[in-house]
């Protein structure tokens, strides 16, 4: 779904940076795999994109120029190349003091391997931090009934935006239900515009379709078994038919053409919007930020729509059900030095959502995912939106964290590779059932 957070997918490429990272331009420079700052701080490996990679890069500056002793360092890694270079830098005893991250399955793989410090005793000695943030965000920080991360960034719910130029020249209402989703989908192919764009070569974004419409068609308790391991999880009838109801998707030329080299990094999925080539997408909440910064002044004039995800009929699921990223989460390294360690800490809980954050990422167009903030979202220039995200949030029967996020590392590229094969239909909706189902308990 996956990031957080970030949050997980934020995510701009920009034109300067290499494929794999770029320092932050700070005075505090740059570090390698498990390197010091050379200051008697920390190395935190981060997201590029905007608006979160200024977001955090002021926080950082903030908190470097009032702790001269404990400066924290971040480089930049674009979305997908960064979940490649963490994984290695980990497994090889190399990974920076601060490890950004989603919670979930590869946080209980890196927690159950000692990779990581067991953050809840020294929560405990700061309760006051703890309550600052929403209950729920705990959940994938949480491994065996400790925690290993610290929740950041904001609520980020997966969202169906729709361009409402387009809509009115066609004279048609948002999608309530799949049956108004087929049938939209012929009204932009006659008007020659896609009805879905879509970055297909990222994978994680073709996810989030199979999301929805499983908790839609089957609820979550579908996903909940599988999440649990339980024999044959993944042979759900409920799964069978929502890879069947997206290969028709597919077949029905719902999705922009050539989707499959469409990368997410790249922002070329959200330029198909707001440029008036795709009338709808869904995608996380982050990309509004992004679309109001990139998108000609789309989100400005009031352009972008957005709406839940329709319902299925006969589905099981709540149409108020919720998916998408709680937060995003940092942990702490288990290999970093004991003044690492103290650094990061007290980043932490000094440097990370600070009232000056807060104020950028709800001027961006995000929740933050801290308590109290409702008179901000409302004085906030895009409160509808905010208001509409922090709805869903608050309101969701059921919030499930990106299937990406919540498996294991193994299981969860397993399950990226099939979703491919499932969108390009070089596999048939049983036998990505089979395919995963071989994964469970791994």
């Amino acid at each position: 779904m996956k990031q957080p957070q970030t949050s997980r997918r934020s995510f701009l490429a920009l034109a300067a940076l290499t494929p794999f990272a770029v320092a932050a331009t700070s005075a505090c420079g740059t570090s390698g795999p498990g390197a010091s700052s050379g200051g008697g701080g920390a190395s935190m490996w981060y997201l590029s994109g905007e608006p979160n990679q200024t977001t955090m890069q002021k926080a950082v500056d903030a908190f470097n120029s009032a702790n001269s002793a404990d400066k924290i360092t971040v480089t930049y890694f674009q979305n997908d190349a960064y979940k490649t270079k963490i994984k290695t830098a980990i497994g090889a005893n190399q990974a920076p003091t601060i490890i950004y991250g989603w919670g979930g399955g590869g946080l209980k793989t890196y927690a159950e391997a000692n990779q990581v410090e067991d953050l809840t005793g020294w929560f405990d000695q700061n309760p006051d931090l703890k309550k600052k943030f929403f209950p729920s965000v705990f959940g994938a920080a949480t491994v065996n009934g400790k925690i290993y991360a610290l929740p950041n960034q904001y609520i980020a719910p997966i969202v169906l935006f729709y361009n409402k130029d387009l809509f009115q020249k066609a004279g048609v209402q948002p999608p309530q239900t799949w049956d108004d989703i087929m049938s939209l989908v012929k009204t932009f192919n006659d008007m020659g515009v896609a009805p879905f764009s879509l970055g297909g070569q990222s994978r994680w974004t073709s996810m989030m379709w199979l999301e929805y419409l499983l908790d839609r068609i089957g609820g979550p308790e579908v996903f909940n078994a599988i999440f649990a391991g339980k024999p044959n999880a993944w042979m759900d009838p409920a799964v069978i038919q929502t890879g069947t109801k997206i290969q028709e998707l597919v077949s029905a030329d719902g999705f922009i053409k050539g989707f499959s080299s469409i990368t997410a990094d790249s922002q070329a999925d959200q330029a198909l919007l707001f440029s008036g080539k795709a009338a709808m997408m869904l995608h996380g909440s982050w990309t509004y930020g992004s679309m109001k910064k990139a998108g000609q002044n789309f989100v400005q004039n009031g352009k972008l729509g957005f709406v839940p995800f329709p319902t299925v009929a006969g589905g099981k699921g709540d149409p108020k059900n919720g998916v998408g990223n709680p937060a995003a989460y940092m942990s702490i390294s288990s290999k970093a030095s004991d003044k690492e360690k103290e650094s990061a800490k007290k980043f932490f809980k000094d440097g990370i959502l600070t009232d000056t954050v807060i104020d950028a990422y709800i001027n961006s167009g995000s929740v933050p995912i801290v308590n109290g903030i409702e008179n901000k979202l409302n004085t906030s220039e895009d409160k509808e939106f905010l208001n509409f995200v922090y709805g869903m949030a608050k309101n969701a029967p059921n919030f499930q964290q990106s299937w990406d996020q919540a498996l294991s590392p193994t299981a969860a590229e397993a399950l990226l590779n099939n979703i491919d094969q499932l969108f390009l239909k070089s596999i048939t909706p049983q036998q990505f059932a089979e395919n995963m189902n071989a994964t469970l308990g791994k």
